[in-house]
């Protein structure tokens, strides 16, 4: 067993020596460490900003790609109506967006075959339709080139009769 005397002397070695300065130093956070946790967090925001702006970003082209394939599915669709040899130029307004269109034949109007070895009643011409669609300041957005068939009524039908 020791005696009270040496106990005590190992005691205040023990509190007065180097490590007792340590300890004590290692009760908070240095100013250092304050710097570097915050420079840590600092850039993770960063990197997290920078890559929700990144998917923003890409966010708004699909949203474009989808509004320019919506628009193109429609100016499909309405020149499917559009007879080109009677009516080779012209526009549509679809509120948020307007097609003009400009149609040039590529080849010369052909008699159409009437059932079951006659000449048909109609004219027909393949064309070449050009669609522009401006947005609605009238700025260019995109353009579609359709090949189309033109017809036009020339004959009248006779009845064998």
């Amino acid at each position: 067993m020791q005696t009270p005397q040496r106990l005590s002397a190992t005691m205040i070695r023990f509190r007065s020596g180097p490590s007792h300065a340590f300890r004590a130093a290692q009760r908070g956070f240095t100013l250092i460490e304050a710097i570097v946790a915050l420079v840590l967090i600092a850039t993770t925001g960063m990197a997290l900003f920078s890559w929700v702006n990144s998917n923003i970003i890409t966010l708004s082209r699909v949203q474009l790609s989808n509004a320019e394939n919506a628009a193109t599915i429609n100016a499909v669709e309405y020149m499917h109506h559009i007879n080109p040899m009677l009516t080779p130029v012209g526009q549509a307004n679809f509120g948020t967006y307007r097609l003009d269109w400009r149609a040039e034949a590529i080849t010369e109007p052909r008699d159409g075959a009437g059932y079951p070895y006659s000449t048909g009643l109609y004219q027909l011409a393949l064309y070449q339709t050009k669609i522009t669609v401006q947005n609605a300041g009238g700025a260019f957005w995109f353009d579609i080139k359709l090949q189309q068939v033109g017809y036009k009524r020339v004959r009248e039908s006779v009845l064998p009769f």
